[in-house]
Parts: structure tokens; sequence; C-alpha cells
């Protein structure tokens, strides 16, 4: 999938406008020149026709990494070629975090469009587990912004498991919840922040796809809309989005309350 399989690939994807390289200004850059600190390569659009429980979405998706990522890598692929090594080819995939862009509708039209920033959870988007109310408000956004008039779109942070802990510590952040400490106490008894997660590839990618434009962003957390906005992106108004409360998660819920969240005490015993 990526160029350094083999390098004629980038050629050809460049001429047929399948692969572009942005800025953190979300401007597009010359590919083929010198990397650029924070700019990302965005490969699309692919056509991704989605069955989600009982719900099916035509969207058009967009992979997205950050060339600092992709220029490692492609340097290692260079040796592993040199060397004949094919064989170690697939090792190199989990050293880069590859961040998705589900599109719905015609950005042409947008003038408001309805955008989720959805940070990774294997546990909740994957699994289903009901510890918290991820897999839930990814399902209910997709859906939310395949209704909406103007359509949007849902950018899918990869390296945002556990809130940028990664899912190691994330499991054993799980481990001390179970021993009385709430989300945020067991990050911190591992010596590890509150929330550690980097908006600033989501920031250059709304910047690319709303060319400066407002949108609507489904969250309840002002920490993200504050970092958005200290990205340099304006006009983002915050539309609630509570989905997926359980017996299992209100206590998650709670935390997330205490910690900033726009949540009330309706919301979370509903």
């Amino acid at each position: 999938m990526f160029t350094y399989i083999d390098t004629s690939v980038r050629e050809r994807l460049v001429e047929a406008g399948n692969l572009i390289r942005i800025g953190p200004d979300g401007l597009i850059i010359e590919p083929a020149g010198p990397v650029v600190s924070g700019s990302i390569s965005i490969l699309g659009p692919i056509p991704l026709p989605l069955e989600i429980g009982e719900q099916h979405y035509s969207v058009q998706w967009y992979a997205c990494v950050r060339n600092t990522e992709l220029s490692k890598i492609e340097d290692i692929a260079e040796q592993l070629r040199a060397q004949n090594a094919q064989e170690s080819f697939s090792r190199l995939a989990s050293s880069m975090a590859v961040n998705s862009v589900l599109l719905i509708g015609d950005t042409g039209t947008w003038t408001n469009p309805l955008v989720r920033v959805h940070s990774s959870c294997l546990t909740g988007d994957v699994f289903g587990s009901q510890r918290c109310d991820c897999g839930p408000q990814f399902q209910s956004a997709l859906q939310l912004i395949s209704e909406d008039e103007q359509g949007g779109m849902l950018i899918y942070m990869s390296g945002h498991e556990g809130r940028g802990i990664g899912l190691w510590a994330k499991a054993a952040t799980y481990l001390l919840q179970d021993g009385g400490e709430d989300t945020y106490q067991a990050n911190r008894s591992l010596g590890l922040p509150d929330d550690s997660r980097d908006f600033s590839d989501a920031a250059a990618l709304l910047k690319y796809f709303r060319k400066g434009g407002p949108f609507r962003l489904l969250t309840n957390n002002p920490k993200k809309i504050n970092d958005l906005e200290a990205a340099g992106l304006t006009d983002i108004t915050p539309v609630k989005h509570v989905f997926g409360v359980t017996d299992s998660n209100r206590r998650y819920l709670a935390a997330k309350q205490g910690w900033g969240h726009d949540l009330t005490e309706e919301d979370i015993e509903s």
C-alpha cells in the first residue's frame, strides 16, 4: 500500500491525484520535496462501503500519516531492499500511526458540516466494551453525519488509545480502576498524564478539508475544542454527543464529568 514497498508506486499515485502532502496549515505542499515538520501524507479518496450493525454507509476513506514517521520507515525499507529481506517488510507497519478520514457528502457544498474527531479505542470500537462510551460514540457519529443534510467527516486518530498512553498502559489502568481508582487517578498512578493526546494532525486535516470554514464538532470535551482552536481553527460549534450510557460505564463518565467534560447528572443517569 505504501511507497516503501515499490518506489514507483509514489509517482503513479501522485500523478493520479491520490497521494498528496499537506503542511500543518492544511495547504498542499510538494510531495517529493523535503520533509516539513508536521506535514502529513494523504492517500485517497478510496470508496469504502461500511456495514456497522444494521447500518450501511457509503464513505470516502483517506489514510493519513505524518511524514516524519513515513520517512523513517522508507529509510528502513531501503536497507531491507538492499538485503533482499522481503519477509521483514511486514514489521514496518507497526512503526506508523496511520490516521483515517471518513468523508460523507460533497465537500463542495459544505457550509457548516458535522465533524467527529474520534480517538481510537480497540476495546470499545472493536470489542464492544461497555467500560467506556467510545464504541457507541463512534457508531452514532457516523449515523448522525450520514443523516445530516450537509454530511461531514469523521477523523479517526489511531495513536490515541487510552487518551494517548497506548493499549498496554490502558490495560494496566483498567486493573487499577478495578482496585478503586478512577480513569484519571489510574493514569497518575502509572506516572502518566491525564490526557496526552495530540490533536495537531486532526487540526491540519480539518484545515485541508474545511478550507478554513466553520464546522460543528461532536464532542463533550472542552480540551479537544481548546486544542483545535490553539492550532488555528476558528468557528467551531460544539455539539453535545452523549451515547452508550450503561451501568458499566457510569463511574467512568462521572470521572470525565469531574475532569471538565460537558456532562450533567441527567446525562450520566439516563
